[in-house]
Protein backbone atom coordinates (compact mmCIF):
# COMPACT_ATOMS: atom_id res chain seq x y z
CA UNK A 1 0.00 0.00 0.00
CA UNK A 2 1.26 3.43 -0.99
CA UNK A 3 2.45 5.70 1.83
CA UNK A 4 0.46 8.82 2.82
CA UNK A 5 2.90 11.52 2.97
CA UNK A 6 2.21 14.95 4.53
CA UNK A 7 4.69 17.96 3.62
CA UNK A 8 4.62 21.18 5.55
CA UNK A 9 5.58 24.04 3.88
CA UNK A 10 5.59 22.43 0.61
CA UNK A 11 5.39 24.38 -2.22
CA UNK A 12 9.05 26.24 -2.40
CA UNK A 13 12.64 25.43 -1.65
CA UNK A 14 13.36 22.10 0.12
CA UNK A 15 9.40 21.10 0.96
CA UNK A 16 9.28 21.96 -2.96
CA UNK A 17 11.76 19.27 -3.73
CA UNK A 18 11.05 16.41 -1.63
CA UNK A 19 6.93 16.61 -2.35
CA UNK A 20 8.26 16.33 -5.79
CA UNK A 21 10.50 13.76 -5.91
CA UNK A 22 8.78 11.94 -3.50
CA UNK A 23 5.58 12.34 -6.17
CA UNK A 24 7.32 10.92 -8.85
CA UNK A 25 7.33 7.41 -6.68
CA UNK A 26 3.61 4.97 -6.27
CA UNK A 27 5.14 3.87 -3.30
CA UNK A 28 3.65 7.74 -2.11
CA UNK A 29 0.41 9.69 -1.90
CA UNK A 30 1.98 12.96 -1.32
CA UNK A 31 0.32 16.39 0.02
CA UNK A 32 2.15 19.41 0.20
CA UNK A 33 1.22 22.58 2.10
CA UNK A 34 1.24 25.85 1.19
CA UNK A 35 -0.26 29.63 3.03
CA UNK A 36 -1.86 30.01 -0.56
CA UNK A 37 -5.51 28.85 -1.49
CA UNK A 38 -4.41 25.95 -3.57
CA UNK A 39 -6.92 23.63 -1.72
CA UNK A 40 -6.51 19.70 -3.48
CA UNK A 41 -4.34 21.35 -6.91
CA UNK A 42 -3.22 18.40 -7.87
CA UNK A 43 0.18 18.68 -9.96
CA UNK A 44 3.47 16.84 -10.88
CA UNK A 45 1.78 13.89 -8.73
CA UNK A 46 1.39 16.03 -5.35
CA UNK A 47 -1.87 17.43 -3.82
CA UNK A 48 -1.75 20.68 -2.74
CA UNK A 49 -3.48 21.87 0.62
CA UNK A 50 -3.52 25.58 2.07
CA UNK A 51 -2.72 25.50 5.28
CA UNK A 52 -0.94 28.23 8.12
CA UNK A 53 1.36 26.29 10.38
CA UNK A 54 0.78 29.33 12.72
CA UNK A 55 -3.06 28.34 12.86
CA UNK A 56 -3.70 25.95 15.05
CA UNK A 57 -7.48 26.22 12.97
CA UNK A 58 -5.83 25.97 9.86
CA UNK A 59 -3.59 22.73 10.66
CA UNK A 60 -6.63 20.56 12.50
CA UNK A 61 -8.71 21.85 9.13
CA UNK A 62 -6.03 20.62 6.34
CA UNK A 63 -5.30 17.35 8.34
CA UNK A 64 -9.24 16.52 8.44
CA UNK A 65 -9.45 17.14 4.83
CA UNK A 66 -6.64 14.56 4.20
CA UNK A 67 -7.98 12.46 6.37
CA UNK A 68 -11.34 12.31 4.74
CA UNK A 69 -9.67 11.58 1.86
CA UNK A 70 -7.30 9.00 2.44
CA UNK A 71 -8.02 7.53 6.06
CA UNK A 72 -4.71 7.87 7.12
CA UNK A 73 -1.56 9.84 7.52
CA UNK A 74 1.39 7.25 7.70
CA UNK A 75 4.26 10.56 7.24
CA UNK A 76 4.67 14.18 8.48
CA UNK A 77 7.61 15.98 7.20
CA UNK A 78 7.47 19.08 9.05
CA UNK A 79 9.73 21.74 6.73
CA UNK A 80 7.71 24.92 7.42
CA UNK A 81 9.81 27.54 8.19
CA UNK A 82 11.23 30.49 8.29
CA UNK A 83 14.58 32.35 8.08
CA UNK A 84 15.74 35.27 10.31
CA UNK A 85 18.46 37.52 10.01
CA UNK A 86 19.92 40.42 12.48
CA UNK A 87 21.61 41.32 15.87
CA UNK A 88 19.87 40.31 18.83
CA UNK A 89 20.16 43.61 20.50
CA UNK A 90 17.77 45.20 17.63
CA UNK A 91 15.73 42.20 17.50
CA UNK A 92 11.91 42.91 19.18
CA UNK A 93 10.05 40.51 20.89
CA UNK A 94 7.37 40.48 18.80
CA UNK A 95 10.07 39.41 15.93
CA UNK A 96 10.97 36.72 17.96
CA UNK A 97 7.85 35.49 18.21
CA UNK A 98 6.96 35.38 14.70
CA UNK A 99 9.70 32.99 14.01
CA UNK A 100 8.88 30.89 16.96
CA UNK A 101 5.29 30.57 15.52
CA UNK A 102 6.43 29.01 12.23
CA UNK A 103 9.36 27.41 13.29
CA UNK A 104 8.68 25.62 16.48
CA UNK A 105 4.45 26.30 17.63
CA UNK A 106 3.60 25.26 14.00
CA UNK A 107 5.73 21.94 14.50
CA UNK A 108 4.06 21.66 18.01
CA UNK A 109 0.78 21.82 16.19
CA UNK A 110 1.17 19.53 13.44
CA UNK A 111 2.38 16.85 15.44
CA UNK A 112 -0.55 17.33 18.00
CA UNK A 113 -2.91 17.03 15.05
CA UNK A 114 -1.39 14.11 13.88
CA UNK A 115 -0.32 11.76 16.24
CA UNK A 116 -3.74 10.89 17.09
CA UNK A 117 -4.11 9.08 14.26
CA UNK A 118 -0.96 7.43 13.81
CA UNK A 119 -1.27 5.71 17.20
CA UNK A 120 -4.56 4.68 16.04
CA UNK A 121 -2.80 2.92 13.25
CA UNK A 122 -0.07 1.99 15.44
CA UNK A 123 2.54 3.08 13.33
CA UNK A 124 3.68 6.60 11.38
CA UNK A 125 7.03 8.72 10.50
CA UNK A 126 8.16 11.97 11.71
CA UNK A 127 10.71 13.82 10.29
CA UNK A 128 11.16 17.63 11.29
CA UNK A 129 13.79 19.51 9.24
CA UNK A 130 15.81 21.43 11.49
CA UNK A 131 19.20 23.20 10.63
CA UNK A 132 22.86 22.70 11.20
CA UNK A 133 22.08 26.56 12.95
CA UNK A 134 20.04 23.97 15.69
CA UNK A 135 23.84 22.68 16.72
CA UNK A 136 25.48 25.67 17.14
CA UNK A 137 24.74 29.49 17.49
CA UNK A 138 25.51 31.57 14.32
CA UNK A 139 26.66 35.29 14.68
CA UNK A 140 23.76 37.25 13.36
CA UNK A 141 21.02 34.58 12.93
CA UNK A 142 20.75 34.02 16.70
CA UNK A 143 16.62 34.15 16.36
CA UNK A 144 16.84 31.26 13.78
CA UNK A 145 19.01 29.11 15.82
CA UNK A 146 17.55 29.41 19.15
CA UNK A 147 13.89 28.71 16.66
CA UNK A 148 15.97 25.11 15.76
CA UNK A 149 17.91 24.78 19.14
CA UNK A 150 14.00 24.88 21.00
CA UNK A 151 13.28 22.35 17.61
CA UNK A 152 16.11 19.86 18.16
CA UNK A 153 15.38 19.10 22.11
CA UNK A 154 11.14 18.89 21.73
CA UNK A 155 12.06 16.31 18.48
CA UNK A 156 14.39 14.40 20.68
CA UNK A 157 11.88 14.33 23.94
CA UNK A 158 8.74 13.70 21.26
CA UNK A 159 10.53 10.49 19.56
CA UNK A 160 11.00 8.71 23.48
CA UNK A 161 7.17 9.35 23.95
CA UNK A 162 5.70 7.91 20.98
CA UNK A 163 7.79 4.93 20.25
CA UNK A 164 5.89 2.75 22.37
CA UNK A 165 2.73 4.01 19.69
CA UNK A 166 5.00 2.31 16.87
CA UNK A 167 5.34 5.91 16.25
CA UNK A 168 9.36 6.62 14.57
CA UNK A 169 10.67 10.29 15.22
CA UNK A 170 14.06 11.78 13.43
CA UNK A 171 15.85 15.22 12.77
CA UNK A 172 17.03 16.28 9.58
CA UNK A 173 19.35 19.06 9.33
CA UNK A 174 20.57 20.39 6.53
CA UNK A 175 23.12 22.71 5.75
CA UNK A 176 23.20 25.52 2.97
CA UNK A 177 20.95 24.47 -0.23
CA UNK A 178 20.20 26.47 -3.60
CA UNK A 179 16.82 27.87 -3.00
CA UNK A 180 14.91 30.69 -2.43
CA UNK A 181 15.86 31.32 1.23
CA UNK A 182 17.64 33.90 0.67
CA UNK A 183 14.93 35.92 -0.98
CA UNK A 184 12.47 35.25 1.39
CA UNK A 185 14.09 35.53 4.65
CA UNK A 186 13.37 38.31 6.86
CA UNK A 187 15.58 40.44 8.70
CA UNK A 188 14.73 42.74 11.94
CA UNK A 189 13.57 45.95 11.19
CA UNK A 190 16.26 48.50 13.42
CA UNK A 191 18.78 47.04 11.76
CA UNK A 192 19.33 49.99 9.20
CA UNK A 193 19.65 52.53 12.53
CA UNK A 194 21.93 49.94 14.35
CA UNK A 195 25.71 50.20 15.75
CA UNK A 196 25.97 46.35 14.53
CA UNK A 197 24.64 47.60 10.21
CA UNK A 198 27.96 47.68 8.85
CA UNK A 199 28.92 44.16 10.61
CA UNK A 200 25.39 43.00 10.20
CA UNK A 201 25.09 43.72 6.54
CA UNK A 202 28.93 42.35 5.38
CA UNK A 203 27.99 39.12 7.29
CA UNK A 204 24.32 38.79 5.22
CA UNK A 205 26.28 39.32 1.68
CA UNK A 206 28.43 36.64 3.19
CA UNK A 207 25.55 34.00 4.26
CA UNK A 208 23.65 34.87 0.48
CA UNK A 209 26.57 34.25 -1.59
CA UNK A 210 27.21 30.71 0.78
CA UNK A 211 23.26 29.96 -0.23
CA UNK A 212 23.52 30.80 -4.03
CA UNK A 213 26.75 28.44 -4.11
CA UNK A 214 25.22 25.79 -2.17
CA UNK A 215 23.80 22.13 -2.96
CA UNK A 216 20.94 21.48 -4.77
CA UNK A 217 17.81 21.06 -3.26
CA UNK A 218 17.20 17.88 -4.66
CA UNK A 219 20.16 15.96 -2.53
CA UNK A 220 18.01 16.69 0.34
CA UNK A 221 14.95 14.98 -1.41
CA UNK A 222 16.43 11.81 -1.94
CA UNK A 223 17.77 11.85 1.30
CA UNK A 224 14.27 12.16 2.93
CA UNK A 225 13.58 9.60 0.62
CA UNK A 226 16.39 7.29 1.51
CA UNK A 227 15.37 7.55 5.45
CA UNK A 228 11.61 6.87 4.74
CA UNK A 229 12.75 3.47 3.48
CA UNK A 230 14.75 2.93 6.29
CA UNK A 231 12.97 0.23 8.64
CA UNK A 232 14.78 1.90 11.82
CA UNK A 233 15.94 5.17 10.84
CA UNK A 234 18.60 7.15 13.04
CA UNK A 235 16.93 9.71 15.45
CA UNK A 236 19.61 12.50 13.85
CA UNK A 237 20.69 12.80 10.19
CA UNK A 238 23.03 15.65 8.91
CA UNK A 239 22.96 16.40 4.98
CA UNK A 240 25.26 19.15 3.67
CA UNK A 241 28.66 19.25 2.31
CA UNK A 242 31.88 17.59 3.99
CA UNK A 243 32.91 21.16 4.58
CA UNK A 244 29.89 21.93 6.85
CA UNK A 245 29.90 18.15 8.29
CA UNK A 246 33.45 18.29 9.59
CA UNK A 247 32.29 21.96 11.31
CA UNK A 248 30.20 19.83 13.44
CA UNK A 249 32.73 17.42 14.65
CA UNK A 250 35.42 20.71 15.10
CA UNK A 251 32.38 21.77 17.51
CA UNK A 252 32.47 18.42 19.40
CA UNK A 253 36.10 18.59 19.76
CA UNK A 254 37.19 22.01 20.00
CA UNK A 255 37.31 23.86 23.47
CA UNK A 256 33.62 26.17 22.94
CA UNK A 257 36.03 29.80 22.70
CA UNK A 258 38.07 28.62 19.88
CA UNK A 259 35.12 27.24 17.67
CA UNK A 260 33.74 30.51 18.49
CA UNK A 261 36.83 31.96 17.25
CA UNK A 262 36.88 29.62 13.95
CA UNK A 263 33.09 31.11 13.52
CA UNK A 264 34.19 34.62 14.17
CA UNK A 265 36.78 34.64 12.06
CA UNK A 266 34.90 32.65 9.00
CA UNK A 267 32.34 35.49 8.88
CA UNK A 268 35.06 38.36 9.37
CA UNK A 269 33.51 39.45 12.73
CA UNK A 270 36.10 41.05 15.03
CA UNK A 271 36.71 40.36 18.31
CA UNK A 272 38.46 42.83 20.86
Amino acid sequence: MPKVVLITGGSSGIGEAIAAHLGKNLDYIVYATSRKPVTNQFIGGVTFLQLDVTSSQSCEAAVKNLIEKEGKIDVLINNAGIGFAGPIEDTSREELHQVLETNLYGVLDMCRVVLPYMRQNKSGRIINISSLAGRFGLPFRGVYSASKFALEGLTESLSQEVQQFGIQVSIVEPGDFATNISQNRQTTLATSNSVYNKQFTATYNLINQEVAHSLSATIMAKAIEKILRKKKPKLRYVVSTPFQKFTLTLKALLPDRVFEKLLMNHYKIPAK
